[in-house]
Formats: C-alpha cells, sequence, structure tokens
C-alpha cells in the first residue's frame, strides 16, 4: 500500500529510530555523525532533498524547496568542520522553516498569493541565528492562508503522513507533516492560537510552544502581535531543545523579545523529574475528553511519577472564556496587521481570514478593554498555580485527530474541542511542550502537554526528556 493511500487502513510503522533508516534518525543522533566525521553534510542533505523529490509532490509540505541554497549551506559546514571549526550541534543539519520567517533572497508568502512575490532584504532573526548555527535550510514549509484558518491556493493543504484521511492540522501544518515524514531533522513553527500544539497531535512529533517573549518575532509575518509564539519541531525534546536553544534569547530589533540569554536548554536536559511537581486538574483532563485521550494522559503521568515526579490534583482557572475571546483579541490585531491590503484588496481574501478581519474592524475600543481584562485575570490566576505546581499536565486535542470530513463541518463543538487546550495558553503567554504518548483508531497518534510556568522551558525539557528516555511513542513512524 502507499505510505498516502486514502483507505482507513493503518500504515506499517518503522518502530523505534534505533536501525531506523537515517532520515529518521534524530536530529542529536546526526548531529554527533557530523562531527565525528562519519557523516557528511552534503551527503545528508543530497539525501534529504532526494526524499523531498520523492515525498512531497503528495505531502505537499513544502511551499518553496531551496535545494541549491541548501547544498551551498551543506558545502560550507562540510569545510568548516574539515577545518575544525565546529558552530554546534546543528552545524551541518537539514532544517526547514515555515513560510512566515523572512528569507533573505527568497519569497516570504505566508501562505497568500497575494505575498508570494515579497522578497525580504534581511533574515527573520530566528532564521538568521540558525544559520549562525550551522543549520542547513532545506526550504519554507506550507502554511494556512495568513498563518490562520484555512489553506488557500496556490499553496495545497498538507497531507497527514500517518493517513490521508485524517487532519493535518492548523497553521504549521507543513512544519508538523515534514518533520513525521522524514524530510526535515526539525522545523521552525509558530503558534498564535493552536499552530505547534495542533499539528503536533495530528501527526504525532514534539514541539515546544515558548513563552510569549522568548524568541524574536523580527522579520516574522504577524497574525496577532500579543499572542505570535516562534517554537519550533522535532522528534524529541532534546531534538527541540537544541532548536530553541539555538534561535532564543533577547533581540534588539525586538522590543517585545525577553531581556538577557535564555537557560542552557540541552545542559536541563540531564535533571531528571524527581521532586517535580505536576498538576491535574480533573475539570479539564476529564470533561468531555475522548476517553482513549483521557487514559494516555494518565499513563504518561504514571511515567513521570515513577521517574520520581510528584502528582497533586489543582484547579485551574476556567478556561473556557479564553475559547472565544482570542478570537476577539486576534481579530483586531489581525486588522492591524493586514492594514496594508485589506480592506483594499478584500477580494483576494479566504473567507475564513475574511471573516476574521471584519470581525476585527467592527469591534469597539470597549468590547476590546473587557476582552482584555478577562485576559489578564485568566493569567494571573494561571500564574498562581504555578506557585503551588512546576508543570500542568494537559490533553491537547479533546478527541481523536479529526477527519478531513469532520474538518469541513465547523461548528462550536469543533472549534471548542480544538481550542479548550491551546487558546488559554496563547492568551496567557505561558510555555507548553507536546509530546506523543499514545495510539488511536487506525494508529492515529494521541498526544499530551506540559504547561510550565513563563519563562521555564528549561523544566519542560527536562520532565520531556525524562518521559521519552523511557518510553518510545515519539520513536514511532508513519511509514519507512
Amino acid at each position: 500500500m502507499s505510505p498516502f493511500d486514502t483507505s482507513t487502513e493503518p500504515l506499517a510503522s518503522t518502530g523505534p529510530a534505533r536501525g531506523a533508516a537515517l532520515h529518521f534518525q534524530s536530529l542529536t543522533e546526526v548531529s554527533g555523525l557530523i562531527q565525528r566525521g562519519a557523516l557528511s553534510p552534503v551527503d545528508l542533505t543530497r539525501a534529504m532533498l532526494a526524499r523531498m523529490d520523492s515525498l512531497d509532490p503528495r505531502l505537499h509540505a513544502f511551499a518553496l524547496p531551496m535545494a541549491e541554497s541548501a547544498l551551498q549551506d551543506a558545502r560550507r559546514a562540510d569545510a568548516e568542520i574539515a577545518a575544525g571549526h565546529h558552530r554546534g550541534p546543528l552545524h551541518g543539519v537539514p532544517l526547514a522553516i515555515k513560510d512566515i520567517f523572512w528569507t533573505a533572497g527568497a519569497p516570504t508568502a505566508a501562505g497568500m498569493a497575494i505575498h508570494r512575490d515579497f522578497v525580504a532584504h534581511e533574515d527573520a532573526t530566528a532564521v538568521r541565528r540558525l544559520k549562525e548555527a550551522g543549520a542547513v535550510i532545506l526550504g519554507k514549509l506550507t502554511l494556512t492562508e495568513g498563518v490562520y484558518a484555512e489553506h488557500r491556493p496556490p499553496y495545497a493543504q498538507p497531507t497527514n503522513p500517518w493517513q490521508a484521511s485524517l487532519w493535518s492540522g492548523a497553521s504549521s501544518s507543513g512544519s508538523a507533516v515534514a518533520v513525521a515524514a522524514g524530510l526535515c531533522f526539525g522545523a521552525l513553527a509558530s503558534e498564535t492560537g493552536g499552530s505547534i500544539k495542533l499539528p503536533c497531535a495530528a501527526n504525532g512529533v514534539t514541539g515546544i510552544k515558548p513563552s510569549w517573549g522568548r524568541v524574536s518575532r523580527h522579520g516574522v509575518f504577524e497574525l496577532a502581535a500579543s499572542l505570535d509564539h516562534v517554537g519550533a519541531m522535532a522528534r524529541s525534546a532534546a531534538d527541540a531543545a537544541l532548536i530553541l536553544g539555538a534561535i532564543a534569547g533577547a533581540d534588539p530589533c525586538d522590543p517585545t523579545s525577553a531581556p538577557g540569554p535564555a537557560p542552557d536548554y540541552r545542559a536541563a536536559l540531564e535533571r531528571g523529574v524527581r521532586g517535580l511537581r505536576i498538576g491535574i486538574d480533573p475539570a479539564w483532563t476529564r470533561h468531555e475528553v475522548d476517553p482513549a485521550t483521557a487514559l494516555a494522559l494518565e499513563a504518561a503521568v504514571e511515567v513521570l511519577v515513577g521517574e520520581g515526579a510528584l502528582a497533586q490534583s489543582v484547579r485551574l482557572p476556567d478556561g473556557s472564556d479564553m475559547i472565544w475571546d482570542w478570537f476577539g483579541v486576534c481579530a483586531v490585531e489581525t486588522a492591524l496587521a493586514h492594514e496594508a491590503t485589506y480592506p483594499a484588496r478584500a477580494a483576494e481574501y479566504g473567507p475564513a481570514l475574511d471573516s476574521l478581519l471584519k470581525t476585527g474592524h467592527a469591534m469597539t475600543g470597549m468590547e476590546h478593554q473587557r476582552l482584555l481584562r478577562r485576559r489578564e485575570a485568566f493569567a494571573r490566576a494561571l500564574d498562581a498555580v504555578f506557585e503551588r505546581v512546576d508543570v500542568i499536565a494537559l490533553p491537547v486535542l479533546s478527541f481523536q485527530v479529526p477527519t478531513l470530513e469532520r474538518m469541513a463541518r465547523v461548528d462550536d463543538d469543533l472549534i471548542a474541542g480544538l481550542h479548550r487546550f491551546t487558546c488559554a495558553f496563547n492568551m496567557s503567554g505561558h510555555p507548553g511542550i507536546v509530546l506523543p504518548c499514545g495510539s488511536g483508531p487506525a494508529r492515529a497518534p494521541i498526544v499530551f502537554q506540559l504547561v510550565g510556568r513563563r519563562f521555564a522551558e528549561d523544566q519542560l525539557f527536562a520532565a520531556a526528556h525524562a518521559f521519552q528516555r523511557v518510553t518510545g511513542w515519539h520513536q514511532a513512524r508513519p511509514m519507512d
């Protein structure tokens, strides 16, 4: 059977990464091979480009392959490493970036036909930092129109590599599909309402949504400035830590970036979880949550407890308002972000983004202020919970990965189920990490998330690595 067959039969898994094909090795593993001289960045890049050529015409993960510049990056890395100049763990490793990040000399379309000819004069800060770390950029990844809700021509919707009939996620869908299918060893992504967490859930990959302000947004196409978070996806928490470590930290080009350097995420991986306090709120984890998802979450927490963590009940603030308030806050900020082209070119916008912009233009200042007050109250109440626990364990989806057919029938139940565990933490700005933890019907992935204190991504990485060190869910593969 083709790995992209549209039937409902599950695909064969290649199982754990040990002994897996090179394209399914972890970033950490290929980095070690490169640094030891056992693997050439040029050979590795050629292999990944060949895999992209073979699979991406059906996966649609890449909006813009960048083969020529990728090989230039790889040759440079080869020469530097041969000369004894090692830039670090990303040196010579093929990565990819969501097509919202400015890339000097290449277009940045943000999923919009309006912008497909826009070429920035400089790299986004996150891209520049990846290049300074020696990473090889394979290309730019597909996303929804304007980083919002729907994929629009000329950019095809990415195909979920586990099952073509399943949704592949929100705007960072190309990033998650590329990582899951072995087209790159990690990817830059972004989240405003759920666009890191939801694609990770749909495609069974690890993702980090850092605190708002942890990573510079300079040179990143804006959806909603106070909600946009720049993060990463990879095969494991250890891999994601390496990527975030390269891109995080203050940036004078972005006055909203947090001051000072980021922690050493790589060093944090070995802390373990002994004494870590994990908060569980049954009202959030069991109410209107799919039974298989709830059981997988409970089993994941038991694994962490077995490693020395302490689970305790907490009462989280009610996040139901945040689901719907998020749309109003996002709408106003999106209207400002699009003022150069909307409503002047409204006819070139798809219905979902057009509707959001109309909402933003129609909202009064008093209505917007009410949303901001509720947002601040929720964030402060959540901060108070972290006085009693270190992390909170939650689902990402309320249900199994939805089918494309179900996604075509948008209603309030679907919206609430998709956003219940994501929007609130974008409104508050708290970090979260997504980890595969199970398998549902037709082997669709099941994931959970750990949410942490603001700017405590190092603690999330320590807990996530402890979980993945003794489990193998993150090593499952949708194809060989």
